[in-house]
């Protein structure tokens, strides 16, 4: 979801080919995790293949999105190198606890 969010940003449509080339993921892959997301109403796709965050899609690729920059941003400050620090974002985004995150930005939020 987080991906179809940032190329939301820069393009008029987003498809699963899109995503995967993003991603470096095969495309079958992709359809798979596309079913999933249609199935609990996080996106829709239209019978052209485009793909569109709902409501409920987009609050959570916010959510991890923000995550995801302020993490970043929180490790290339301690002094991790910004390709390390982006791949280490990615992967805490998913797992942190939200009382943890919201720890965080505030710490992060009081240094700026």
């Amino acid at each position: 979801m987080e991906t179809i969010l940032i190329l939301s940003r820069t393009r008029p449509v987003v498809r699963s080919v899109d995503i995967a080339t993003e991603l470096g993921f095969k495309k079958p892959s992709v359809s798979v995790a596309m079913k999933n997301l249609r199935e609990k109403n996080h996106i829709t796709v239209t019978k052209e293949g485009f793909i569109y965050l709902t409501d409920s899609g987009k609050e959570i690729a916010e959510m991890i999105y923000e995550r995801h920059e302020l993490l970043t941003a929180w490790l290339i400050r301690l002094g991790v190198d910004e390709a390390i620090a982006a791949e280490d974002a990615c992967r805490i985004e998913h797992d942190i606890s939200k009382e943890s995150f919201e720890a965080i930005k505030r710490y992060v939020s009081g240094l700026e």
